[in-house]
């Protein structure tokens, strides 16, 4: 028998969250290149806290608290030092020397190290077709960076490419931590919270830069910013911690795997970005590596156990 609509409504929704997400991130990379083009890493990515900050001051009477309960503050504090703090961090100078489309392939591989950290911290059981895919991800990325060729859009690709691979791993500690809180916690709430920490934690780079060039911008970099701050900050964390908290952590990670064809569209169509032959290569190697991920992730949540409330 059919499911009634409202029962498929609710299963659509955290789906309809997680892809708003993705398209979200996924142009994230080449508005990033957009703006680095006028303002320095950390200025960008303070300005863009800056203004998700305005719009939850407005939010914040409306958003639903739980009762603080001892210790939550060390899962508040992990979660906003991976997400936004070190990962913009390292993802704003990635993007000053890599391109969008190179960055944006990256992110196939955080699904992958979910499943591995779910194992590690979780116990979540971890197949041997999500370690060789996990395996087959790391080739895919050594040739995205060693295939690499500086350029106008990628100065230094090969650390760029490193410094957003740092990023993931934060990232991939983000949604972990997420799908830890979110039993108790509102998503938009977390959202918050990260969008408040990563305003103060980068503060020191609106307090040195030069607000005379900065103010006199082209409208192209200021454009890329505001989307950024106004959508992408709180709209992108916001949908995805909704969706995370209504699916199994490996299972909603794998969105993420949308996000390169995201990234390469978004790239190729506002920057004129291209990959060279091995990149075209090292893409069908994180491809393949992906659809194992799907196929261990899938088994993994099948088997794998609760996850423990926090303390």
């Amino acid at each position: 028998m059919a499911a009634p609509l409202g029962s498929r409504s609710r299963g659509l929704l955290p789906l309809l969250g997680l892809a708003g997400a993705v398209v979200l991130w996924g142009t994230s990379f080449a508005s990033t290149k957009i703006a680095l083009t006028a303002f320095d890493p950390m200025v960008v990515v303070w300005m863009r806290m800056a203004m998700g900050s305005v719009i939850v001051a407005f939010i914040w009477p409306l958003i639903p608290k739980p009762e603080y309960r001892r210790g939550d503050w060390r899962w508040l504090a992990a979660l906003s030092l991976f997400q936004p703090c070190l990962y913009f961090l390292f993802e704003g100078y990635a993007l000053k020397y890599t391109t969008a489309m190179q960055a944006g392939a990256l992110s196939a591989i955080v699904p992958l190290l979910v499943a591995v950290g779910a194992r590690v911290f979780l116990a979540e059981r971890l197949s041997r077709t999500t370690l060789i895919a996990v395996v087959l991800s790391m080739v895919g990325v050594a040739l995205l960076s060693l295939g690499s060729e500086a350029g106008l859009h990628a100065t230094n690709p090969v650390l760029g490419n490193v410094l957003q691979l740092l990023a993931f791993v934060c990232a991939a500690g983000y949604m972990l931590l997420v799908k830890h809180l979110s039993s108790r916690y509102n998503p938009l709430l977390l959202a918050c919270i990260q969008i408040l920490a990563g305003t103060v934690f980068f503060s020191p780079a609106a307090v040195t830069a030069d607000w005379g060039s900065i103010l006199h911008a082209p409208p192209g970099p200021w454009a890329a910013t505001v989307y950024l701050g106004v959508l992408v900050t709180l709209g992108a964390n916001a949908l995805y911690n909704f969706g995370i908290s209504r699916l199994p952590a490996a299972r909603a990670a794998l969105a993420i795997n949308m996000i390169p064809l995201v990234a390469v569209l978004s790239g190729w169509l506002a920057l004129g970005e291209s990959l060279t032959p091995v990149q075209a290569v090292a893409g069908v190697v994180i491809g393949y590596a992906m659809l194992l991920g799907v196929r261990g992730s899938r088994r993994a949540v099948r088997e794998s156990p609760p996850v423990p409330e926090a303390a």
